[in-house]
Protein backbone atom coordinates (compact mmCIF):
# COMPACT_ATOMS: atom_id res chain seq x y z
CA UNK A 1 0.00 0.00 0.00
CA UNK A 2 1.50 3.38 -0.96
CA UNK A 3 2.34 5.75 1.84
CA UNK A 4 -0.30 8.46 2.31
CA UNK A 5 0.62 11.89 3.69
CA UNK A 6 -2.08 12.86 6.23
CA UNK A 7 -1.20 16.54 5.85
CA UNK A 8 -1.66 16.85 2.09
CA UNK A 9 -4.50 19.38 2.57
CA UNK A 10 -3.90 20.83 6.05
CA UNK A 11 -6.23 23.88 6.04
CA UNK A 12 -9.54 22.09 6.77
CA UNK A 13 -7.79 19.82 9.27
CA UNK A 14 -6.33 22.79 11.14
CA UNK A 15 -9.79 24.38 11.41
CA UNK A 16 -11.28 21.19 12.83
CA UNK A 17 -8.42 20.67 15.28
CA UNK A 18 -8.70 24.28 16.46
CA UNK A 19 -12.49 23.97 16.86
CA UNK A 20 -12.03 20.81 18.95
CA UNK A 21 -9.31 22.38 21.10
CA UNK A 22 -11.39 25.54 21.59
CA UNK A 23 -14.31 23.38 22.78
CA UNK A 24 -12.03 21.76 25.33
CA UNK A 25 -10.00 24.72 26.64
CA UNK A 26 -11.67 27.86 25.26
CA UNK A 27 -10.90 30.21 22.38
CA UNK A 28 -7.78 32.30 22.25
CA UNK A 29 -4.05 32.08 22.61
CA UNK A 30 -4.03 28.82 24.58
CA UNK A 31 -6.15 27.09 21.93
CA UNK A 32 -3.82 28.43 19.23
CA UNK A 33 -0.78 27.16 21.15
CA UNK A 34 -2.27 23.68 21.61
CA UNK A 35 -3.31 23.55 17.95
CA UNK A 36 0.20 24.56 16.96
CA UNK A 37 1.72 21.90 19.22
CA UNK A 38 -0.63 19.34 17.65
CA UNK A 39 0.51 20.23 14.15
CA UNK A 40 4.17 20.21 15.15
CA UNK A 41 3.78 16.67 16.50
CA UNK A 42 1.82 15.64 13.41
CA UNK A 43 4.59 16.88 11.13
CA UNK A 44 7.20 15.12 13.24
CA UNK A 45 5.30 11.82 13.22
CA UNK A 46 3.53 12.01 9.84
CA UNK A 47 5.30 8.87 8.59
CA UNK A 48 3.65 6.89 11.38
CA UNK A 49 0.15 7.69 10.09
CA UNK A 50 -1.60 4.51 8.95
CA UNK A 51 -4.67 5.15 6.76
CA UNK A 52 -5.96 1.65 7.58
CA UNK A 53 -6.47 2.78 11.19
CA UNK A 54 -8.58 5.83 10.35
CA UNK A 55 -8.78 9.18 8.66
CA UNK A 56 -6.25 12.01 9.06
CA UNK A 57 -8.65 14.15 11.09
CA UNK A 58 -9.15 11.41 13.68
CA UNK A 59 -5.37 10.91 13.85
CA UNK A 60 -4.87 14.65 14.44
CA UNK A 61 -7.60 14.79 17.09
CA UNK A 62 -5.87 11.93 18.89
CA UNK A 63 -2.67 13.99 18.91
CA UNK A 64 -4.65 17.06 20.04
CA UNK A 65 -6.10 15.10 22.98
CA UNK A 66 -2.57 14.37 24.20
CA UNK A 67 -1.53 18.01 23.68
CA UNK A 68 -4.55 19.17 25.71
CA UNK A 69 -3.59 16.76 28.47
CA UNK A 70 -0.05 18.16 28.42
CA UNK A 71 -1.47 21.69 28.49
CA UNK A 72 -3.43 20.96 31.68
CA UNK A 73 -0.49 19.14 33.22
CA UNK A 74 1.66 22.25 33.00
CA UNK A 75 -1.05 24.86 33.54
CA UNK A 76 -3.88 24.90 36.06
CA UNK A 77 -7.41 24.84 34.67
CA UNK A 78 -8.68 28.45 34.70
CA UNK A 79 -11.93 29.25 36.43
CA UNK A 80 -14.27 30.76 33.86
CA UNK A 81 -15.65 34.12 34.87
CA UNK A 82 -19.15 34.95 33.75
CA UNK A 83 -19.66 38.63 32.97
CA UNK A 84 -22.18 40.40 35.19
CA UNK A 85 -23.61 42.53 32.38
CA UNK A 86 -24.52 41.74 28.81
CA UNK A 87 -24.99 43.80 25.68
CA UNK A 88 -28.49 45.13 24.94
CA UNK A 89 -31.03 43.42 22.69
CA UNK A 90 -30.51 40.21 20.76
CA UNK A 91 -26.81 40.10 21.55
CA UNK A 92 -27.65 39.94 25.24
CA UNK A 93 -29.99 36.98 24.71
CA UNK A 94 -27.46 35.15 22.53
CA UNK A 95 -24.65 35.88 25.00
CA UNK A 96 -26.74 34.66 27.93
CA UNK A 97 -27.62 31.45 26.07
CA UNK A 98 -23.96 30.80 25.26
CA UNK A 99 -22.96 31.45 28.86
CA UNK A 100 -25.66 29.07 30.09
CA UNK A 101 -24.59 26.39 27.61
CA UNK A 102 -20.93 26.79 28.54
CA UNK A 103 -21.82 26.53 32.24
CA UNK A 104 -23.90 23.40 31.71
CA UNK A 105 -21.26 21.73 29.50
CA UNK A 106 -18.57 22.57 32.07
CA UNK A 107 -20.64 20.73 34.67
CA UNK A 108 -20.70 17.51 32.66
CA UNK A 109 -18.44 14.60 33.57
CA UNK A 110 -15.10 14.59 31.71
CA UNK A 111 -16.13 11.75 29.37
CA UNK A 112 -19.29 13.59 28.32
CA UNK A 113 -17.43 16.86 27.74
CA UNK A 114 -14.97 14.93 25.57
CA UNK A 115 -17.80 13.38 23.53
CA UNK A 116 -19.39 16.80 22.95
CA UNK A 117 -16.04 18.31 21.93
CA UNK A 118 -15.25 15.47 19.55
CA UNK A 119 -18.70 15.56 17.94
CA UNK A 120 -19.35 19.30 17.77
CA UNK A 121 -15.87 20.80 18.10
CA UNK A 122 -13.94 18.42 15.86
CA UNK A 123 -17.05 17.52 13.82
CA UNK A 124 -16.21 13.82 13.96
CA UNK A 125 -18.78 11.15 13.17
CA UNK A 126 -19.85 8.60 15.76
CA UNK A 127 -17.77 6.02 13.88
CA UNK A 128 -14.65 8.20 14.04
CA UNK A 129 -15.21 8.94 17.73
CA UNK A 130 -15.63 5.23 18.39
CA UNK A 131 -12.34 4.45 16.66
CA UNK A 132 -10.58 7.18 18.61
CA UNK A 133 -11.99 6.18 22.00
CA UNK A 134 -12.14 2.42 21.44
CA UNK A 135 -15.94 2.34 21.56
CA UNK A 136 -18.55 0.82 19.27
CA UNK A 137 -20.34 3.25 17.00
CA UNK A 138 -23.76 2.55 18.51
CA UNK A 139 -22.34 3.07 22.03
CA UNK A 140 -21.06 6.49 20.96
CA UNK A 141 -24.44 7.37 19.46
CA UNK A 142 -26.28 6.31 22.62
CA UNK A 143 -23.83 8.20 24.85
CA UNK A 144 -24.17 11.36 22.73
CA UNK A 145 -27.95 11.06 22.78
CA UNK A 146 -27.91 10.84 26.58
CA UNK A 147 -25.50 13.76 26.91
CA UNK A 148 -27.63 15.94 24.65
CA UNK A 149 -30.77 14.98 26.56
CA UNK A 150 -29.03 15.90 29.82
CA UNK A 151 -27.95 19.24 28.36
CA UNK A 152 -31.50 20.00 27.16
CA UNK A 153 -32.93 19.19 30.58
CA UNK A 154 -30.30 21.29 32.35
CA UNK A 155 -30.93 24.26 30.07
CA UNK A 156 -34.71 23.98 30.50
CA UNK A 157 -34.43 23.65 34.30
CA UNK A 158 -31.57 25.96 35.43
CA UNK A 159 -31.99 24.80 39.07
CA UNK A 160 -30.63 21.36 38.10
Amino acid sequence: MPERDPLTDPAPLVRRVYAYVAYRIGDGADAEDVTSATLERAIRYRREFDPRRGEPVAWLIGIARRCISDHFTYRPVPVAEVPETAAPGELATDSAARIDLRRVVAGLPERDRELVALRYGADLTARQIGQLLGMRTNAVEVALHRVLQSLRESLEDPVR
